[in-house]
């Protein structure tokens, strides 16, 4: 019995410790509450705050920076403090959600787990006339309730952990330390009706406004259609979790949650803070040179030309400004396209700072690998395409050069691809509005338009400026309709403006699937959006977006990759169309190919799958880990109900609550070019962009940085194997066969034609120096001979960029079966022609005779010159090329120029795979008195080669290509995997030579 009464003492004793804990604001401690201030922090000119009052309640009537500039006089003097006037608030600092202590090395840590830091919301009048009616209670007023009344204000004030600390301080004295979140109610404005915003009171606050863009070009600190909905679109209604019993003088008290507050505690980071506030200087993922690299500037032989500097390149428009969402009253087909911001919220990891679903951990370091939909491909060739410096220096050269007359048609037709989202959308509204008509360019100028400041401001074609800048991004790829029906229902919605007309002038003979080559595909309704997984969670897109997520598996099929990645272009010369050819055959290559699945979303096509049998997707959107597990995560990023602190007046866990998924796909979508990746990293001042995560920050590995890192995997892991065999020494020769196997789905290399890969074979002494070389290049990558000089073709320009080398020519470097020089190289790559003077259709197209000169024109093409990219392994015979191209909807062309051009009868190029040559080279030929010991060959690639950067320095002036000029001569390569302008993808590493055989 004395045992039993003892263990009730200590039970006792044990509640009460309980009680106390509960109790934390009470016995916290005021020393503790570093936000508290001696005196109130309230209006000091209440008449000022009236003359603000109206503006601040109607943020869509003036320019963002214009009302910025009001907001900041308006909070900046407490006026949401002014208690006089009818607004309300909270009836303490509370929290939002758990604070713990855990015991690390003898010393409390603690750290706080809520959706903000411990918060006082402030409310206008008629925010907290709204709550009070409508959410007093579980039966009081409609439901669903009315729409919040336009000008009704949050002020979510935010405050250090833990809120016990605090939790006794009348809130006026408080000094919001993270500042505040607000919401202004504005239904005029955006679907959702909210304008959203991040503010920091005082010089020490963090907070500046939207103009200038902050040095790191990040997300915007305030505007409509935010992405603070990630967590908000969880609300029932409104958009807003808000409850009247947290208000002062309103019965009900504020939810509580787990605090173990009774020791003091460092504050932890406010995500919510490290989100908004950047960095002061710009943050560079490697160091880019101050002075241009004289060896480049030489080996361009552009240094007769003036190279910009770091204060006179011209810089594109900040990320900054890239913000388009649905409209009020929408979603409409002016909505049809909006920017991944309207995306980010959800689909990038990491953006409740709670969860960290769509992540796995570093093996390098204590952060996160960000896998999720978003942070892949903002960083990707794709996500950068509205920004990327050798477009827009090729579109250059193309409007000032190649094509001066046909200007408006150039323009429309590249931006169409690059800038696709803008294009369409301009062709959509300006159709819509009866301002336009289909013949009306998308132009270069538009991509450059921004909403303000005033001086600079084009409000006219600013979202369209936007969209075009934001790349080849979400609602480009998961708005897509493809098989014939479907794209029969919708061909004449307002949303395909201009499609028809595009497909006419780009694909005039194709049917079908082939109708929608070069980007010339149709999009659905803009109330819809595909994905690739069954039964998704469909009302917090619904509410953010007035979107409905929907399963198709269309997303999945290759041909969501082929209808850009088939590129039919008109042939032009003197302003008319010649006739038409494919500048880019990548799709047709797989379907060629035994990589080829046989499926197309109307049926399958002739002779079925390949006996090696991948979509596009299956490599370019990984959705195994190496091993070859499937990829398990959450899809999104957003506020559940089973796995967040508790909040009022959310959705139920049907609603929100995400399952763990199966084949979840990285949006990897990368190719080769680390170029442009290292442009990117080094210079993203120069593109507008930022190098850190928008959601992650520094709990990410920074995504440029895994962009380029899946990039060289690609390379050495999945893109070739060379090999050398039959290594002899025989008399007064060496012999050697390199064999170069192929491991991807298209030609290697595939896509625009001015890639390239090339072989250097070298032989080597015993200290593993060279002594002859097939191969060498010089500082910008050319392919030189033993004595430095340059091979044919590997410039087109004299010094002085006043005349082609010797263009009728058409120098280059052959097909090679055998090498036997220095001064020879085999060079996998497409060369094409220009059409002759007054050429007309019977003069282009494939195995036609070459007779203009070789171009970079993508607009020029006229027939091909040499086409050895190596084929991929299985690949069909014309005859079975042409039953497949013919079900595309394609004529026999394609199945043609989808061949190898100029291998001279090479075995190899009948069925594909690889290649294999001969080196045999006399010993004679070696520095006398050497003695060679081994052999190397390795594959180069170079997305860039010189003479393409060369003929985009000699053939157009202006901004862009200015900062391509200052761009490569400023990019350091020097210890990077693309030393020398080129990249080593793989090598046979050094192969033992042996002893010489007497004849």
């Amino acid at each position: 019995m004395a045992r039993l009464r003892k263990a009730a003492r200590r039970a006792g004793l044990l509640i009460a410790a309980g009680f106390l804990l509960l109790a934390g604001p009470v016995l916290a401690d005021p020393a503790l509450c570093s936000a508290e201030r001696p005196l109130p922090l309230t209006p000091t000119d209440p008449d000022l705050c009236k003359s603000l009052i109206d503006a601040v309640r109607h943020p869509s009537a003036l320019p963002l920076d214009q009302y910025e500039a009001k907001l900041n006089q308006f909070f900046g003097n407490y006026c949401h403090r002014d208690t006089a006037s009818g607004w309300r608030r909270d009836k303490h600092v509370r929290d939002a959600g758990p604070f713990t202590a855990t015991l690390v090395d003898g010393a409390w840590q603690g750290k706080g787990f809520g959706t903000h830091t411990p918060v006082v919301i402030w409310y206008s009048p008629d925010m907290a006339d709204w709550l009070v009616e409508h959410r007093s209670g579980e039966d009081t007023g409609t439901n669903p309730p009315p729409p919040v009344p336009d000008g009704a204000i949050m002020v979510k004030e935010m405050f250090p952990y833990p809120a016990a600390a605090c939790a006794a301080v009348d809130p006026v004295k408080l000094y919001p330390t993270s500042g505040a979140a607000i919401m202004i109610r504005d239904s005029k404005a955006s679907h959702d009706g909210w304008f959203w915003g991040w503010y920091g009171f005082g010089p020490n606050g963090g907070w500046s406004p939207d103009w200038p863009p902050s040095p790191n070009n990040l997300l915007g600190n305030m505007g409509f259609a935010q992405y603070c909905m990630n967590c908000h679109a969880s609300a029932k209604d409104n958009l807003t979790f808000a409850s009247p019993r947290n208000i002062e003088g309103e019965p009900g008290r504020p939810l509580v949650y787990l605090s173990q507050s009774w020791s003091s505690l460092p504050s932890p980071p406010d995500h919510h803070r490290e989100v908004t506030l950047p960095p002061d200087d710009v943050t560079r993922l490697g160091e880019p040179l101050y002075q241009a690299d004289q060896g480049v500037d030489q080996a361009l032989r552009a240094y007769l030309l003036k190279m910009p500097t770091w204060g006179s390149v011209p810089m594109m428009p900040s990320a900054s400004f890239d913000n388009t969402w649905v409209a009020a009253g929408g979603p409409t087909a002016k909505d049809e396209f909006v920017t991944s911001t309207q995306c980010l919220g959800c689909h990038d990891a990491g953006s409740t700072g709670l969860q960290f679903d769509m992540t796995v951990p570093n093996p390098h370091g204590s952060n996160l690998i960000n896998l999720s939909p978003y942070g892949t491909w903002r960083s990707s060739p794709m996500g950068l395409a509205g920004r990327d410096p050798f477009f827009f220096a090729q579109l250059a050269s193309e409007t000032q050069t190649f094509h001066p007359k046909s200007t408006a048609v150039v323009q429309d037709t590249c931006l169409g691809c690059h800038g696709i989202q803008g294009q369409r959308q301009f062709h959509i509204d300006t159709i819509a509005d009866g301002s336009g008509t289909c013949t009306d360019p998308f132009t270069r100028d538009m991509v450059n338009a921004v909403p303000f400041p005033s001086a600079d401001a084009d409000l006219k074609h600013a979202k369209f400026g936007a969209l075009a800048r934001d790349g080849i991004s979400c609602t480009s790829c998961h708005r897509m309709v493809l098989g014939d029906d479907a794209m029969a229902a919708v061909a004449k919605a307002p949303e395909n403006a201009c499609v028809a007309e595009r497909q006419q002038r780009l694909n005039p003979l194709n049917t079908g699937f082939a109708r929608t080559f070069t980007g010339s595909f149709l999009v659905g309704p803009p109330d819809k959006l595909i994905g690739p997984f069954e039964k998704p969670q469909v009302k917090p897109m619904q509410n953010a977006l007035g979107i409905t997520p929907e399963h198709n598996a269309v997303i999945k099929s290759s041909e969501v990759c082929g209808t850009c990645h088939t590129v039919h272009l008109p042939v032009l010369q003197d302003g008319n169309t010649i006739a038409h050819i494919y500048e880019q055959t990548t799709y047709p290559e797989w379907a060629f190919s035994a990589y080829r699945t046989g499926e197309t979303p109307d049926g399958p096509l002739p002779l079925g799958p390949g006996k090696l049998a991948q979509s596009c997707q299956d490599c370019h959107m990984p959705s195994k880990t190496a091993d070859g597990k499937p990829m398990r995560s959450k899809i999104a990023s957003i506020q559940e109900y089973s796995n967040f602190p508790e909040a009022e007046n959310n959705l139920g866990p049907e609603d929100i609550d995400l399952p763990v998924r199966d084949g979840f796909a990285a949006h990897t979508l990368v190719g080769l070019n680390v170029f442009l990746i290292k442009i990117a990293q080094q210079f993203p001042d120069v593109l507008g962009i930022p190098t850190a995560d928008p959601m992650m920050g520094s709990k990410g590995v920074d995504p440029l940085v895994r962009t380029e890192q899946a990039m060289l995997d690609l390379a050495g892991n999945g893109t070739a194997d060379v090999s050398v065999g039959k290594v002899s020494m025989s008399g007064d020769r060496l012999q050697a066969t390199v064999t170069v196997h192929s491991k991807t789905g298209h030609k290697l290399p595939s896509g625009v034609g001015f890639r390239r890969a090339f072989v250097e074979f070298q032989v080597l002494d015993g200290n593993g120096d060279t002594l002859w070389a097939s191969g060498r290049t010089n500082a910008a990558g050319a392919l030189v001979d033993q004595a430095g000089t340059p091979l044919d073709g590997e410039y087109w320009w004299t010094d002085d960029c006043k005349s082609r080398i010797r263009p009728e020519a058409r120098l280059m470097q052959p097909h090679f079966q055998t090498i036997g020089r220095q001064d020879q190289a085999q060079i996998y790559q497409e060369l094409v022609s220009t059409p002759p003077p007054n050429a007309s259709e019977a003069m282009c197209g494939p195995g036609k005779d070459p007779q203009g000169m070789l171009t970079t024109s993508f607009l020029s093409i006229c027939t091909t010159v040499k086409d050895n990219r190596i084929l991929p392994q299985g690949y069909l015979p014309l005859s079975d090329r042409l039953k497949i191209a013919s079900e595309l909807g394609a004529g026999e062309e394609l199945a043609m120029e989808a061949g190898a051009t100029g291998v001279g009868g090479d075995p190899d190029y009948t069925t594909g795979g690889g290649d294999s040559l001969v080196y045999d080279l006399p010993l004679s030929d070696l520095p006398p008195g050497s003695r060679p010991v081994a052999v190397k060959a390795t594959l180069y690639y170079q997305a860039q080669p010189p003479f393409y950067l060369q003929d985009r320095m000699c053939t157009a002036t202006g901004e862009d290509p200015e900062r391509l000029k200052f761009l490569v001569g400023h990019l350091n390569v020097e210890g990077t995997q693309v030393a020398g302008w080129k990249l080593s993808v793989v090598s046979s590493g050094q192969v033992a030579l042996p002893l010489p055989q007497s004849p």
